[in-house]
């Protein structure tokens, strides 16, 4: 048996914000990140809708990019404090994934976030509060996802922590918060968007109810994500759309190995830190060229059925054009072919890789990938990423 779970409400379209004056609650955190949600406005509109709708309502603000392990525990800590009824996050992927975190604390203040990094092991929420969620930027689709991703600085790795559970009550995709993004925010979200997508339409979970999103994600973001990176904010709009769209699907057929280099590798180096859709980025052409031993024809369909080229090619020239076209999008949008060239230091990489490469095997993303891999293959393919080199193994 599978699961198909999406929000239960979802509200879309400029000035959708304005949803918050219907809410119906007594007390609501507000969980932020790091101020641009305040400087352009949004958070004065929402305490003024909350206020209409007659909602108490505290902030919790400057959740770090990458929220750490320690920053969940602080919200949980404010949370059991004012004891909302809603929490409702804003702004990018980073104060909405470490709010579904703080509300798994909230309820369960004795759970370990150990118990919490064992996929679809959450205890049942909603025993205090639900939960409401705002993006600002098009990539993540945390708000229509069953999944947060929470660092643990300590041991320079990402946990993707994942239940149906922390999948919210309500989404309002609203794109007038996304036409405040720079342009490197821009490419590095749309980009995980595109990998999430891709992702989801070849994982081992891929059905009926996910292929039809997928597509629909890639399709868009070929026609948008250039214009919106140049500035277009028609385009803007459409992307906000299709991450979400990608998000739905990924959500209920899970990801695959990008996904599990990307958390593995974003805080591993001293030599840089690594944006989560820059390193999907970076990592996608190479996975599908290990995984098209496995998956050549999923590939192949996602190339004729969103007009990489034409229909009558065979599988390997679709695969081969699919590559380039994600190749001449990072080119594009300013994104370095390899780790070398993002700027990883080559000693430094050398001594961790073997040590990333079995984080990356164990990650909750590998078990759907279409192609099994080992360390050892682990390894070979992040080198590959690192120089540029071809993948033939």
């Amino acid at each position: 048996m599978m699961r198909f779970t999406l929000p239960r409400d979802l509200y879309y379209g400029k000035g959708s914000l304005e949803h918050l004056k219907e809410l119906k609650g007594k007390k609501a955190i507000l969980v932020l990140g790091g101020g641009s949600m305040k400087k352009f406005g949004f958070v004065d509109k929402a305490l003024s809708y909350l206020k209409e709708a007659g909602i108490e309502t505290t902030l919790f603000e400057n959740v770090e990019p990458d929220p750490s392990v320690e920053t969940v525990m602080k919200g949980a800590e404010a949370m059991r404090a004012f004891e909302p009824d809603w929490i409702i996050a804003m702004g990018g992927g980073s104060p909405i994934d470490a709010a579904k975190a703080m509300w798994a604390f909230y309820e369960y203040p004795d759970v370990t976030f150990e118990e919490l990094c064992t996929p679809f092991n959450f205890p049942l929420l909603r025993q205090k509060a639900k939960f409401l969620a705002i993006p600002s930027t098009s990539g993540t689709a945390t708000e229509v996802t069953a999944f947060s991703v929470i660092t643990d600085y300590s041991k320079g790795i990402k946990y993707p922590l994942a239940d149906f559970n922390i999948t919210p009550d309500v989404a309002i995709v609203d794109p007038e918060l996304a036409e405040t993004m720079p342009p490197k925010l821009v490419a590095h979200t749309g980009m995980d968007a595109l990998t999430h997508a891709i992702e989801a339409y070849v994982s081992t979970l891929n059905s009926p109810f996910t292929d039809p999103l997928a597509l629909k994600a890639i399709e868009m973001v070929w026609s948008n994500l250039p214009v919106s990176y140049q500035g277009c904010m028609k385009a803007r709009e459409q992307m906000h759309y299709a991450q979400c769209l990608a998000g739905q699907a990924f959500s209920n057929a899970l990801l695959g190995i990008v996904h599990s280099m990307a958390h593995k590798t974003g805080a591993a180096f001293s030599t840089g830190h690594i944006p989560h859709g820059c390193a999907n980025a970076i990592y996608l052409p190479y996975v599908i060229k290990y995984n098209a031993k496995c998956a050549e024809s999923r590939y192949a369909a996602i190339a004729r059925k969103t007009g990489v080229i034409e229909p009558s090619a065979t599988d390997a020239e679709c695969v081969r054009a699919l590559c380039k076209k994600i190749d001449d999008f990072n080119v594009k949008l300013n994104i370095p072919k390899t780790l070398k060239e993002f700027g990883i230091d080559e000693a430094e990489f050398k001594e961790k890789v073997a040590h990333i490469a079995e984080l990356a095997v164990g990650d909750a993303c590998t078990g759907s990938n279409p192609r099994p891999i080992t360390p050892a293959e682990m390894e070979k393919l992040l080198t590959c990423c690192y120089y540029g080199t071809e993948v033939d193994f």
